[in-house]
This record gives C-alpha cells, structure tokens and sequence, in this order.
C-alpha cells in the first residue's frame, strides 16, 4: 500500500494578529455567553475603528451558547459574515482559532476575522457542564462520583511525580511565579500575594492536587482580530506577524497515560516555520489549568527534554523580570478561567507584550512569543493541542 505523506505546512507570509481585548473577568455573573460574547465584539469594532460590518469573518469558543452556536451567535448580534468558525476545544480554542483564521485570510475568504472566547458562570454552571463535557464524562467518569479535572489531573501528576521526581515545591514555583504576575494585571481574579508556605500548606484537592493546583471559574471574555499585514497599517494598529502554529488531536494513543501532547509531534515543524529556535523566544504564555501541563509543555515545546522539566523549573525564574518571564498576566491559575476564553487569554496577552501594550507588567524589550494552547481532558489525558509564535513589528 502506497504511504501518503503530509503536505508540509505553508509559511504565514502576510498575516497579522491586532486588537486585544478582555472583558473583565467576574466570578460569578447572571448574564448569558451572548452577553459576554457581545461586549468583546463591541469593544473589538470601537478599538480597531471599524463598523461591525467590516468584520466579514467570525470564529467562536465558548461552552455555554448553547443551544447557539456561533450561527445562532450571527443572528442574535446582526452579523453576516461570508466565513464563519465553531471551534468547541476548550483550552486550544485560541490557538487553532488564530490558525484557522489565518488561512482563511491569506486565502481571501475573509478580509478581517473576530476570533472571540467566552462564557458565563452562573453559580451552578460548572457541576452542570461537567456533567456533560463529554461522551466519556457522561458515561463512565461522573455517575461515579470522578466529577470533574481535579481528579483527571491529579492521576496525571502523581504520575509525572513518579516518573521524573517532581515534588509539590516545583509545581508550586510555577503557581507563586504566575500569582506574582497576576498582582501586575489589573483584571487578575486573584489579588493576594501566594507565598510557597501559602501554596505548600493549602487544603487537598485530590491527592497530589491541592487548592493552589487548581484554576478558578468565572465569566469573562477574550478577542482579538487577524487580518493582512497591510491593512493592520492603513488601521494604524499596533500588530503582531503571525510567524508560525501548529494543531495536533489525539497524539501519542499508545501512551497508557499521558505524559506528552502533541506539540512533541510538530514542534520541529513550529520553529522552522519561524525560523526561530527555543532561545529567540522571549516570552512564554502556555495553557495552564493545572501546573503540571505547564512542565509537560516546557519540555514537549524544546525548552528542555523530556524528564528533565523539574530541573528546569529549579533553575528559572517565570516573573515578568525573570530569566523566563511565563504566563505574564499569571495565566489561569491566577486570572481565572473564563471557559472556553482561558484557551484564548494567553494569546490576547503575548499579543499585548510583543506590541508593548501590555496591561500587566512589560517584559523588557519583548519582541517574539510563543503561546500554547491544551484542552478537552478525557480521564487520563487531553486530546487538543497547539502553539503559535507571534512576532512584534515595529510601528
């Protein structure tokens, strides 16, 4: 049988990413996904100087439209794009919506596309949509008492812990790093300085997760546009060159339980196509529910092989100052997760950095990101995930 290889990936040549936005985020809120939804696009329009009808592509993440989709969402908001994109994949949402988009641009099946995520929560929504999430939650995880990602995770990291010597200390390194950067970003859930004590002597999760492990829930949304790079100058846009991404599901099925994503799979394919390699990176932003994705992804993404992410972990600094500033905003852990928005908040924030528009603290002489995106967890693993390297052009 004749084996068929994979055309290789095209290199983005004209593709820019502008305009970020966050709605702020809230713990609880009665107001609809709609509601959340619309004011991202609002603030997108008034932001860039353009009418709602110039927007003639729209790409949606979000868990509580439904029963919209982002169809229903083009009515409701009196849109009538001529391209249009679902994307329901959790913490990647935002990463294979830059992607998605992108091509679409170069390929003249949209001139500017919104790309937004966000979600209510309602003070029951998050057991509900647990209950739901999934064929394999619904089945076989939740009617016995397996409710949600605390435990999923903590299978995840007891084993990493095993395997590679972790201890609690590395991953709470990340959590106090991040809460640092989040004390920087005014719309920052958590407000309160984390100390190691703090993170070390916090209430049990789910053994080995404990409070700190753990992101919050709340309403909130996230945006930004892609366009050309041309008309991003005639806007008069601070912007981003779209250098490279990549997207990969259900990577690595032999695995008996996770211990890489798919970016190990294409990571070679997302620096060549920058043409940059790990140490060009100036800032990371990488999807962060629970810390020990963070380690996972600094090794599956080049900064360190596999095993050795405790080691690194030891020898960095991931503040804003640090010598490998990481989830500057201070990513989920300390922002919040506004559902299918946490997938896009690393994304809207290495956006601001690389342009030096930065609402949290500017890292010094930012000039390329790479952000990372992991989402649609199903027990002992997640399927989704994916990178983008954004560069910064100079006004």
């Amino acid at each position: 049988m004749t084996r068929i290889r994979p055309n290789p990936r095209r290199p983005y040549e004209n593709v820019a990413v502008a305009v970020p936005v966050s709605i702020p985020y809230v713990r609880y809120s009665v107001e609809s996904a709609h509601w959340w939804i619309a004011r991202a696009l609002s603030e997108l329009t008034k932001r860039a100087g353009i009418r709602p009808a110039d927007i003639d592509g729209l790409s949606v993440s979000s868990f509580t439209l439904s029963p919209d989709t982002a169809v229903g969402l083009t009515q409701h908001l009196g849109l009538s794009p001529r391209w249009l994109d679902n994307i329901p994949m959790g913490g990647a949402s935002g990463v294979v919506a830059l992607r998605r988009a992108a091509r679409a641009v170069e390929a003249g099946d949209a001139t500017i596309v919104a790309c937004v995520g966000g979600d209510a929560n309602q003070v029951d929504s998050f057991r509900k949509l647990l209950s739901s999430f999934s064929r394999f939650a619904q089945d076989a995880s939740y009617p016995y008492g397996y409710g949600g990602p605390n435990g999923s995770f903590a299978l995840l990291t007891d084993h990493y812990m095993r395997s590679f010597g972790a201890r609690r200390e590395d991953f709470g390194r990340i959590c106090v790093d991040q809460r640092t950067n989040a004390l920087g970003y005014p719309h920052a859930i958590m407000k309160k300085p984390l100390t190691m004590e703090d993170y070390l002597g916090a209430r049990a999760i789910a053994d080995p997760i404990h409070l700190f492990d753990c992101v919050m829930p709340c309403a909130g949304s996230e945006a930004f546009l892609v366009t050309t790079l041309d008309i991003a100058k005639d806007l008069g846009l601070p912007h981003a060159r779209l250098a490279s991404t990549i997207e990969r599901h259900n990577a690595f099925v032999d695995d008996p339980i996770q211990m890489r994503g798919g970016w190990a799979v294409d990571v070679d394919e997302l620096y060549a196509m920058a043409g940059m390699k790990p140490d060009d990176i100036d800032l990371v932003e990488t999807y962060d529910d629970y810390p020990v994705i963070v380690m996972m992804q600094f090794e599956d993404l080049g900064f360190c092989k596999k095993g050795e992410g405790p080691d690194f972990v030891r020898s960095h600094s991931f503040t804003n100052d640090g010598n490998f500033p990481q989830n500057t905003s201070g990513g989920q852990l300390s922002a919040g997760q506004a559902g299918a928005g946490g997938g896009y908040l690393g994304l809207v924030e290495a956006l601001r950095q690389v342009t030096h528009t930065a609402l949290s603290k500017q890292v010094p002489d930012a000039r390329t990101a790479l952000v990372s995106g992991f989402g649609m967890i199903n027990y002992d693993r997640g399927l989704c995930s994916g990178a983008a390297i954004l560069e910064g052009v100079a006004p």
